[in-house]
């Protein structure tokens, strides 16, 4: 298995807070339904960032530990209030261990993407569930791939466009790959991001689930809780281990 690239330098992620502020949900909102699924115990979240929400589910009084590819993105967790606080331990999150195990995993904000092959993904699954006490669970959030948007050939896909921000995603149906392009303009300052990513379906993660002996327990659109239907742009995915 090939290791995952490191794709968030010093640049992207010293803006990486306010780049992505608009991309889901108020992290407070997240971590409140993180903080449930943990029912009373810790959690560990797989690539933990900057601490988006790894430290709002710390002030709720979980105990989080964490595990990050990016020594600039810990770098950002560090430099916030409570960030310390937090055990990280750096490396490719369908690998690395970190010490302990927990009653809930979680992945969040399409990240199980950025493992750009299937036995990445598949090796992810079990690491988190060699993480879990026996039933606990592993949360993942992530899209819905928009083939439906695609007109027939066409492998370009714009999804944002702003004075601040334009995103174009290149995807390849044959292998399910991608590269999310992104370019934002901050000022006089022009950032360039090229993330590539390997889309997958939710039932192809419940199979995944299912090889870690896990089932799925849960399904919504988002953290809402809102139905998952045939229409939903992505979901927030909760197998338990059995």
């Amino acid at each position: 298995m090939s290791e995952l690239a490191d794709h968030f330098g010093s640049l992207i992620a010293r803006h990486y807070d306010h780049d992505h502020a608009n991309g889901g949900q108020d992290p407070v909102s997240v971590a409140k339904q993180l903080h449930s699924l943990a029912d009373g115990g810790s959690a560990l979240e797989l690539a933990i960032g900057t601490g988006r929400i790894a430290i709002p589910l710390l002030a709720l009084g979980t105990p989080v530990h964490g595990i990050e590819l990016s020594e600039a993105m810990v770098e950002e967790l560090r430099a916030k209030r409570g960030g310390a606080e937090i055990p990280v331990v750096l490396g490719d999150m369908a690998t690395t261990r970190a010490t302990g195990q927990f009653n809930l995993v979680y992945l969040v904000f399409n990240s199980i993407t950025n493992l750009t092959t299937q036995e990445a993904q598949v090796a992810c699954f079990q690491n988190a569930a060699d993480h879990l006490q026996p039933g606990g669970c592993f949360v993942v959030e992530t899209g819905i791939p928009p083939l439906q948007k695609l007109p027939f050939g066409e492998t370009k896909l714009a999804f944002d466009q702003s004075d601040q921000h334009w995103g174009i995603d290149e995807i390849n149906i044959a292998n399910q790959q991608g590269i999310s392009h992104h370019l934002w303009m901050d000022g006089d300052e022009i950032r360039r991001m090229e993330m590539p990513y390997r889309y997958v379906w939710p039932s192809e993660l419940d199979l995944m689930a299912k090889l870690a002996g896990m089932t799925l327990e849960h399904r919504w659109a988002d953290w809402d809780q809102s139905p998952f239907t045939a229409t939903s742009t992505a979901h927030v995915s909760v197998w338990r281990k059995q």
